[in-house]
């Protein structure tokens, strides 16, 4: 009988040690650290040998680069978004520009030189920018002449190190060799091998791992239990480029200027008859300047006893230049576009502001399609270079800011140009869906504040208008006339209206019904309105007002103006 037993108790003994073996393999399988790598052609999202992942800070971004011949390139696109919005690329020239206070520096695409507007050229050891699969790149050591960021590029897997901040970060010492996993648990695939006394960025820190970034710009987890002698560092940030100054021309009273419509050169006769009931104007901007070809050609009404008779009156001249009043063919996409059409409109404008002792330039291009902004604002940073080395003022007429035009780019206007003019009216204009306002209130404060936002107060101007618009409705069909104050108050007055103070308009409004059942509306701008809009700009601190237009007023509304001007 124990001779039967034993073989039994044998068997099942070994069956208890295979169990026990097989469980202990399935528990060491379960705790155990994989050693599976993980795929970084796939991690860094590699599809060619030139492909190349960008780390922006800490964080691997969607937009790539390109490493080829030896350097990294980025997307113009990607160098506006991320380092440098002033490079400017003419796909008309096929040239790529940088403009500083003082100068103009070019490269054709596909280039190593450069050239600029003082004469100056160079040649790198690179091309500068080229283009790859249809899209324009940058080199970044091209960038870096103008642009303070970091960059380090790792061609083991290519990705690149971009730095364009210096935030203090938490930095930590791993304490033993380890792997850098791409999520956090030991079963996750090994991004790389950390050795001890590596030091890596502590980005987020979880209960039992931490998601940290290498010094090799990998980003993935690694055991807290790993992470010894966190601490605070301040990055030192990268200082090598040094920006020139933009200087500004800034009068030190605020600015009260009046646009002075001339049609032609015997409009020039009408500036002592304009000008006449005004109180505390120092400005006027007479419309003498537009844009007559696509090549640069400008028609000139400016007169040397215009000037004169200003100056004689206290006034400065800023000669006004737009781009509306010229040949209906003319197209403003085709002059911006060019470098050449561009500086020759500035050199003629510029040489014969200077002999004629005009004191500034206002530009007043309206109706800039959004694809030829960035074409609009450099057409402006080279205007300024111009006026500052002339000793001209440079103003900029632009909308009231809304999401819609923000490629007018106020920000840099109010860098590079000595003041920005707001058009703070047509609010509601002659193809407006509705009945309303020209300038209410809210909206002119709306304006400002948002200006205010992009540019420094010093260099803000308000613009007021001096019109209001008549709307009728008949039949459900809404037309307009705009008209000058005294027109207005004559229309009003012929039809008997009964005016009443509209607060959130900050106007008096007013209707009536005709006899055919049109209705007529309009919302008044007199002295009452204008002291209201004025109150505002003073409380905001910014520089002066304009008037749009000299003429379309009625004198007791130079009262309320000169009260803000020099009060």
């Amino acid at each position: 009988m124990k001779k039967k037993v034993l073989p039994a108790i044998i068997i099942i003994a070994l069956i208890i040690v295979i169990g026990a073996v097989y469980a202990g393999q399935i528990v060491y399988k379960h705790y155990s650290y994989s050693t599976e790598t993980a795929d970084l052609t796939e991690y860094f999202g590699i599809t060619s040998p030139e492909d190349t992942a960008i780390i922006l800070g800490n964080e691997m971004i969607d937009e790539r680069a390109l490493y080829l011949d030896g350097y990294y390139y980025m997307s113009f696109d990607s160098v506006q978004n991320h380092l440098n919005d002033r490079f400017y690329y003419s796909e008309a020239d096929n040239t790529i520009i940088y403009t500083t206070a003082s100068k103009i520096i070019t490269s054709n695409i596909g280039s190593t030189e450069w050239y600029d507007s003082d004469g100056g050229a160079g040649t790198e050891d690179y091309i500068i920018a080229r283009n790859y699969n249809d899209e324009l790149y940058l080199a970044l050591e091209y960038v870096k002449k103008y642009t303070n960021f970091f960059y380090e590029g790792f061609t083991d897997y290519n990705h690149i190190q971009l730095t364009t901040s210096w935030e203090d970060q938490t930095v930590a010492t791993i304490n033993k060799n380890t792997q850098l996993r791409l999520r956090g648990g030991v079963k996750s695939e090994v991004l790389e091998e950390l050795s001890e006394n590596d030091t890596v960025v502590i980005l987020e820190e979880l209960e039992n791992w931490s998601k940290v970034k290498s010094s090799d710009s990998y980003i993935g987890y690694v055991e807290n239990k790993r992470l010894s002698d966190s601490k605070v560092v301040s990055p030192i940030p990268v200082t090598d480029y040094v920006e020139e100054e933009y200087t500004s021309l800034k009068r030190d009273y605020k600015i009260n200027l009046g646009f002075h419509s001339i049609a032609g050169v015997s409009g020039n006769d009408t500036l002592l008859s304009s000008i006449a009931d005004t109180k505390s104007l120092n400005v006027v901007s007479p419309t003498w300047y537009t844009i007559m070809s696509n090549e640069g050609e400008v028609r000139s009404f400016a007169s040397l006893s215009y000037v004169k008779s200003a100056h004689d009156n206290g006034l400065e001249v800023w000669a006004l230049l737009d781009n509306f009043t010229g040949p209906s063919d003319i197209s403003s996409s085709e002059f911006l576009s060019h470098f050449s059409s561009r500086q020759k409109a500035i050199n003629t404008i510029v040489s014969e502001a200077v002999n004629l002792g005009i004191d500034g330039i206002n530009i007043d291009f309206e109706m800039i399609a959004s694809k030829d902004g960035q074409s609009f604002v450099e057409f402006v940073r080279e205007f300024s270079i111009a006026c500052r080395k002339a000793g001209l003022v440079l103003s900029v007429d632009n909308y009231v800011p809304m999401n819609f035009n923000d490629y007018y780019d106020l920000e840099e206007q109010g860098i590079v140009a000595d003041y920005v003019i707001i058009m703070g009216y047509d609010e509601h204009y002659s193809g407006s869906a509705e009945a309303g306002s020209v300038a209410s209130l809210s909206y002119v404060e709306n304006g400002i504040i948002n200006t205010l936002k992009e540019v420094d107060a010093s260099k803000v101007i308000n613009a007021i208008p001096f019109y209001t618009r008549i709307w009728h409705t008949s039949n459900g069909v809404l037309s307009s006339e705009a008209v000058g104050m005294k027109a207005a108050k004559e229309y009003i007055s012929n039809h008997n209206i009964e005016m009443t103070w509209d607060s959130e308009a900050g106007q008096n409004y007013g209707e009536f019904t005709s006899s055919d059942g049109t209705i007529n509306q309009i919302w008044m701008e007199d002295a009452e309105s204008i002291e209201a809009k004025l109150t505002s700009m003073k409380a905001n601190g910014i520089a002066g007002v304009a008037e749009w237009r000299l003429g379309f007023e009625t004198a007791d509304v130079w009262d309320v103006i000169a009260a803000y001007i020099e009060g």
